[in-house]
């Protein structure tokens, strides 16, 4: 057992299933860990780290910031705060504003308080109910710990806020919309939920229906924003326009940051809502350079080409191993292989780090893919190969 691991069990609450290895270094798709075996990293930290390991760019960004300012709080004008909000909302498209935290469970918070208020102060009655779906993941706080539909999510913490209601599906959403329902919460792609895509026309269908009957769409894009799915939000690619949207993972590259943006610009006032650190100079430069490295590589046309490669890849795997695998999901950068069953699941993932590529679990049976954006074709060739010596081995 290596020092870090025995520190690790003697100081720090026992809340992950750690894998067995220390990272020391990176370099765009690529990882080091302490034995100084390499590694391809198909995972970019669960979607954080969008424009690759020490992106020079983005650490350039920082360490010029940091030799000047770190934090002052938002009690004053955080000059990269206002230039990443700037930078969301053209990117976006949509008239909105911005506020930030330091987490997508944060972003999401915030996005129940704007949905709550809204459902407080417009309509005769009070309007506090959100509905969510099953197999969503919304975060670890109380609130978006009760928010997610994963009854195994519920257990030890209780009691919960009030007010959630999950639906099975997309079309039983509507029957339960009700008088005091203020807002629909939910992810264009399940994450945790398998890599699962949302149906596009059900999607418009629901936007459409809710605008109806004058009750908010919130899109969790924790995991899809900042050009995960190809366009720098997955509402782009389903053509929709919600009333509130929540980023978190890519948008810093590593440095921890969240936003809740809405079309709702004037819902809160001084004192609704707040963040010490949210938004500060660290984690908005951070924001801003990750923001303009993607918008231009994704310009260039080099994301939809190697998102392109990257999956013919993936797709090669899938249909010369379909005693292993029963379907190929998900959008852009965020893909899944759907395993045969949950043991097969493991010993995939163990076999790929032992032949030196990283891959991800999601929901029971999914082998999740998150690779940083600006991966290379080179690295995705090694990766595929080692995933490949892997599969081999079962």
């Amino acid at each position: 057992m290596s020092n870090t691991q025995e520190l690790d069990n003697k100081y720090v609450l026992p809340t992950y299933a750690r894998v067995d290895v220390e990272f020391v270094s990176g370099d765009n798709a690529r990882l080091v860990d302490s034995d100084e075996k390499k590694y391809i990293d198909f995972t970019s930290g669960i979607g954080v780290v969008s424009v690759g390991h020490a992106n020079k760019k983005v650490n350039s960004a920082i360490c010029e910031q940091i030799s000047n300012i770190t934090h002052t709080s938002n009690l004053y004008n955080i000059a990269p705060q206002v230039k990443a909000a700037q930078k969301i909302v053209e990117q976006s498209g949509y008239d909105m504003k911005c506020f930030f935290g330091n987490s997508g469970a944060e972003a999401n918070e915030g996005a129940i308080k704007i949905a709550r208020k809204f459902g407080e102060i417009d309509g005769e009655v009070k309007r506090y109910k959100i509905i969510t779906l099953q197999h969503s993941f919304h975060g670890r706080t109380i609130t978006t710990v009760k928010a997610t539909g994963q009854e195994s999510m519920h257990n030890y913490f209780g009691p919960f806020p009030d007010g959630f209601v999950y639906a099975d599906t997309m079309s039983d959403i509507e029957g339960l919309v009700d008088d005091h329902t203020c807002a629909v919460m939910i992810e264009l792609v399940q994450g945790e939920g398998g890599v699962q895509p949302q149906d596009k026309g059900e999607v418009q269908a629901l936007a459409k229906m809710l605008a109806s009957k004058n009750v908010l769409l919130i899109v969790d894009e924790v995991q899809t924003g900042v050009y995960r799915t190809g366009k720098f939000l997955a509402s782009q690619v389903y053509e929709i326009q919600p009333d509130i949207i929540t980023l978190a993972k890519g948008l810093g590259g590593g440095v921890p940051i969240g936003v809740v943006m809405t079309s709702l610009k004037d819902i809160l006032s001084a004192g609704d809502h707040g963040s010490t650190f949210g938004g500060n100079y660290l984690s908005a430069t951070a924001a801003c350079a990750v923001l303009d490295l993607l918008k231009e590589y994704a310009k260039s046309g080099e994301l939809e080409k190697m998102t392109t490669y990257f999956n013919q890849k993936l797709e090669e795997i899938y249909s010369t191993n379909r005693n292993l695998f029963t379907s190929k999901v998900g959008i852009g950068m965020m893909c899944g292989l759907r395993v045969n069953n949950a043991d097969t699941l493991s010993k995939i993932i163990a076999n790929a780090k032992d032949e030196g590529v990283m891959v991800l679990k999601a929901g029971k049976n999914t082998l999740r893919f998150l690779p940083p954006l600006t991966i290379t074709k080179e690295e995705i060739d090694e990766g595929f190969k080692s995933l490949n010596r892997a599969l081999a081995t079962l």
